[in-house]
């Protein structure tokens, strides 16, 4: 079977795309990542990468350059390692079709957040703090296909639960949701990547 050639977009600390290359590593996913890109020169994750010995990409934006202007040269970047998939994990700029546009339905990203629940950034926090008001009673991590500009939105591969228990701490519901994201994410890349070998088949 051939490998899915993947290249990973992170802002940050880049344990989910730690949770990838430990899929990688033990067989459960049959894949390569190209390279890893950030926007952020100081993400940890860029480190992890270097330490695998794949590629690692700073790409900030300049203060005065348009959003378009950024991601049309975000795109060349990726693209010069020709993707079956754009995984962004922990990635947090929202991009725009000058981006998404060159790799229609391949762009798949992960939310700490149930579909229709808490859009954009520390979602995690105020599914903790909706609990507390009794507002719900439960999270979860979503895994979803970006096809447009719409935040945290677009056609969803994979969700599930996380129960919130009544002693959590903010500190103890985000292990748990980010265990959660290592796993739905490797399951779901792998999902992908077979259905993607079955359509070719």
């Amino acid at each position: 079977m051939k490998k899915a050639s993947l290249v990973v977009l992170i802002s940050g600390n880049g344990s989910n795309l730690q949770a990838i290359m430990d899929g990688i590593h033990d067989g459960t996913l049959p894949a390569e990542i190209k390279a890893v890109v950030s926007n952020t020169k100081e993400a940890y994750g860029l480190e992890r990468a270097r330490l695998a010995g794949i590629p690692a990409v700073v790409k900030t934006k300049r203060k005065e350059q348009e959003r378009e202007q950024y991601d049309a040269e975000l795109a060349e970047i990726v693209k010069s390692h020709q993707p079956d998939f754009v995984i962004l994990a922990g990635w947090m700029r929202i991009l725009t079709m000058a981006f998404i546009g060159a790799f229609p339905y391949r762009i798949i990203n992960l939310h700490p957040a149930l579909p229709g629940t808490f859009p954009g950034v520390n979602a995690i926090e105020r599914a903790w703090q909706a609990y507390q008001k009794g507002e719900i009673n439960h999270t979860g991590v979503m895994v979803h296909l970006v096809p447009d500009e719409g935040v945290d939105l677009g056609p969803v591969l994979a969700q599930r639960i996380v129960e919130i228990n009544q002693q959590d701490s903010l500190e103890d519901l985000e292990r748990r949701v980010h265990q959660c994201e290592h796993e739905l994410l490797v399951e779901t890349i792998q999902k992908t990547i077979l259905q993607l070998e079955e359509n070719h088949a």
